[in-house]
């Protein structure tokens, strides 16, 4: 065969400018829908003003660090135990408990459970998947110390 018969190829501008819009086009499109994600699945901001909230809190710090608090919990059978025991280990029935059960990475499935203190802990019956989970708690002590934690469930 001769070279007048082969196929060449041949870079042209016009080839050359397809395939830089192309492997731009593709860059912009995955950056845009990993960004719209990410935006879209933001759970929110955790306090209204971060100055304000800096200003107490190594003393807020302090004060719940004091109090000796550990806190668990577990899900079995439709039920949410919360265990808050102190620094001997037992349990700690406190003034008044909040808290939101949610997934780590987004709020549409968010939910307060309705907590009765019982048989040491403090149980609520949800309905939850299998996941990350997030319990963001706030307590208040018998003395009026305020204790806020967020506990991470791994169910599987």
């Amino acid at each position: 065969m001769s070279d007048d018969k082969k196929p060449r190829f041949e870079i042209t501008g016009r080839k050359v400018l397809i395939i830089a819009v192309s492997s731009f086009g593709v860059i912009l499109a995955a950056n845009l829908t990993l960004a719209f994600n990410a935006v879209s699945t933001f759970p929110g901001l955790e306090v209204d003003n971060s100055f304000v909230a800096s200003q107490n809190f190594n003393q807020e710090l302090a004060e719940q660090l004091a109090l000796g608090w550990d806190v668990n919990a577990t899900h079995r059978d439709g039920e949410l135990v919360l265990s808050i025991t102190d620094s001997d280990g037992f349990p700690v029935q406190v003034a008044h408990l909040d808290a939101v059960l949610g997934a780590a990475t987004h709020v549409r499935d968010d939910q307060v459970p309705e907590f009765q203190f019982r048989d040491g802990a403090y149980r609520a019956p949800v309905d939850i998947g299998t996941g990350n989970w997030n319990i963001r708690m706030h307590a208040v002590a018998a003395d009026g110390t305020e204790f806020r934690q967020r506990v991470v469930l791994h169910l599987r």
